[in-house]
């Protein structure tokens, strides 16, 4: 397990140092100019070079690309075109806001999405099925800007129970609607997922001895069905919470939410690259990190996978 771990490490560094690489060159073949931005299309040209030159857009591109890596290597993402703050402050400042509504969504979505899958799939060919099906296939379809206005709409304005946007003081009323609008295609696509990988397993010779054994259906499902068939369910977990830790950009936008996600958006309106490059290596980091953290809870949940016979 320590050398499957050391591996997955050592296979993230490049895999970061690539998606940096891409990612810089494509903002560099984006139309626009960061500093006409700063000061508008009329300014002095020679003002306008000046402020290129400060922000080291006149040098090469490898120049400024070897420079990016050398602030990466001192633990630094560079500083913002407009604000003049630390890339890396304002991350550390807006992750928490957006870990409290990952971790909401998420668990919206994970109750809601086995609590369905596995009602659907021990209701197979029942009209329950079928109306469990509806809805996770609506879940899915759904747009998640189209999910926020209904809710907004709805919750907010026609019955006046919850705010329409904001974080307020951190009260947990206003959490409800952003992670029930982020959690509800998550939940959808684990209700399918779980679903279909347990009436896989159900169909198993493991699964018929204990029905066999005279075990209730209950423990049959809930004991020994279960648990194997929620590991395609962790992978989709993993993936899905990792997006989040990233910045679900729509949600926090529409929820006015002060996240990675909205700060994002923010720098792309406006071609700050310091945030936009911050922001996708952090995601990216995130994104690795819990693919890392389900592979290893495959071994928890299957005892039979062992990573270093592989």
């Amino acid at each position: 397990m320590p050398f499957y771990i050391l591996k997955r490490v050592l296979i993230a560094v490049p895999t970061l140092l690539g998606l940096a690489l891409i990612t810089f060159l494509l903002l560099r073949m984006l139309p626009g100019d960061p500093a006409l931005g700063l000061v508008g299309e009329r300014a002095d040209p020679k003002a306008v070079e000046a402020i290129r030159k400060s922000l080291g857009q006149d040098r090469p591109l490898p120049v400024q690309f070897w420079g990016y890596l050398e602030l990466l290597a001192h633990g630094n993402l560079g500083r913002s075109y407009y604000t003049h703050r630390e890339v890396m402050e304002d991350v550390l400042q807006k992750f928490p806001n957006t870990l409290r509504l990952a971790l909401s969504a998420m668990l919206v979505a994970t109750l809601a999405g086995i609590l369905l899958g596995v009602f659907s799939a021990v209701s197979r060919g029942s009209y329950w099925e079928k109306v469990f099906s509806g809805a996770s296939l609506a879940g899915i379809s759904l747009p998640v800007f189209w999910v926020g206005l209904i809710f907004m709409l709805l919750f907010a304005f026609m019955l006046p129970w919850l705010p329409p946007s904001g974080m307020g003081d951190g009260a947990l009323v206003y959490l409800i609607l952003p992670a029930a609008t982020l959690g509800l295609n998550s939940a959808a696509y684990i209700a399918r997922i779980t679903r279909m990988s347990l009436i896989e397993v159900l169909g198993s010779q493991y699964i018929m001895t204990a029905r066999a054994k005279g075990l209730s259906p209950f423990k049959v499902v809930a004991k020994h069905a279960l648990r194997n068939a929620l590991i395609p369910v962790i992978t989709l977990i993993a993936i899905d919470f990792g997006s989040y830790l990233n910045g679900s950009v729509l949600t926090e936008t529409i929820f006015g939410w002060d996240g990675l996600g909205r700060y994002a958006m923010e720098g792309i309106m406006k071609r700050d690259y310091p945030v936009i490059l911050g922001t996708v290596l952090i995601g990216s980091a995130v994104f690795v990190f819990f693919n890392m953290l389900a592979d290893l809870a495959y071994a928890y949940i299957d005892p039979r996978i062992r990573y270093g016979k592989r």
